[in-house]
């Protein structure tokens, strides 16, 4: 019997395992100094976008800014003096770094499985009171408020993207959250080496739960980059600012947040996406000429250009699903087959 076996039987960590966990407790310290969430919010009259950034001890970016907005919805203005989070949480990541720091000092995989349990149940009253605090601020609205949307809230996303309006928010971890991501899963990977939990799958039950977890993730990214149904006559473009009034001819455009803009015409989105470079378009998509409720990715679309095309703001280009369609229409509408690639993208 090696010397490892007799640690494991004793219920001592290996010195790997300590390492790890001492790694754990000095970067949950580091995570106080970083901010741990943001919020991101975009709309045609902030083309540069606000943010809002959530420390452990207090808020930060474009505060003012965003209290000044959410006084017209009625929504209360943040200080971070109103809440109590902050002046506890610095206390509550120090302790788990101390506490990781202190099991990695003693070297009993209990301690290691202790500070992993406490750190996940923190983790989930964290998320539920985030939710809880967005829930409240997006819903107990001033009556006296100068914009009144009866039956609308405005609760930002506890995480990913969300339409609020004409603002779009998005919500992640920012460092400091990743930071604290990052521990949790060093402190749960040396549980599961201590523990051995990782026998307890056979490599076909293991194969099996990795490719769900591939295939599961395949399809989020998926769902991130849908277009949504444009709204006629209550949609604005996004580069004109004209309200959508021809479903034929509507586009839109997906970042890689999953944030939508739609647009009237082609030649807008075209404009739109050549003249706001930090905006991280993944997919485009134009609406089917034949059938205005399917949306067709631009790479795979068909287009016609020219003659009796007549779109709202001048671009004069129609989409297809398939090259028999284009060039039937091109016919009989006396416009060119024309490419994506030149459009002018």
């Amino acid at each position: 019997m090696t010397v490892s076996d007799i640690n494991r039987e004793n219920g001592k960590m290996s010195v790997l395992s300590r390492v790890l966990m001492a790694i754990a407790g000095i970067i949950l310290f580091g995570a106080i100094f970083f901010p741990m969430w943001r919020m991101e919010l975009s709309a045609p009259q902030y083309p540069e976008g606000l943010t809002l950034q959530m420390y452990a001890y207090k808020l930060a970016g474009n505060v003012a800014s965003i209290n000044d907005l959410n006084h017209y919805i009625g929504m209360k203005t943040l200080h971070t003096e109103d809440f109590i989070e902050f002046t506890l949480l610095p206390y509550i990541l120090g302790f788990f770094g101390l506490l990781a720091l202190v099991s990695a000092f003693i070297g009993k995989k209990k301690w290691a499985l202790t500070t992993l349990i406490l750190l996940l149940i923190f983790g989930v009253v964290a998320l539920i009171d985030f939710y809880r605090w967005n829930y409240n601020y997006g819903h107990n609205l001033s009556p006296t408020a100068a914009i009144k949307i009866p039956g609308m809230a405005f609760q930002p996303p506890l995480l990913g993207f969300k339409q609020l309006l004409n603002f779009g928010v998005y919500s992640i971890p920012d460092l400091g959250g990743i930071i604290m991501i990052v521990a949790g899963v060093i402190i749960a990977l040396v549980v599961v080496m201590e523990y051995k939990w990782y026998k307890l799958l056979s490599k076909k039950k293991a194969a099996a739960v990795i490719t769900a977890g591939l295939l599961t993730s395949l399809m989020s990214c998926g769902s991130e980059v849908a277009p949504r149904p444009v709204k006629v006559n209550e949609d604005v473009c996004a580069a004109c600012k004209m309200t959508i009034a021809d479903l034929k001819f509507a586009c839109e455009s997906v970042t890689d947040k999953g944030k939508q803009y739609v647009f009237d015409d082609i030649s807008c989105m075209i404009n739109f996406v050549n003249n706001n470079k930090d905006v991280n378009v993944k997919k485009m998509y134009v609406s089917n000429y034949l059938n205005d409720t399917e949306f067709l990715e631009v790479e795979s679309a068909f287009f016609i250009q020219g003659g009796d095309v007549k779109s709202p703001m001048g671009g004069n280009t129609a989409a297809f699903k398939t090259a028999a369609e284009a060039r039937q229409y091109a016919g009989q509408l006396n416009a060119n087959v024309v490419a994506w690639k030149d459009l002018g993208l």
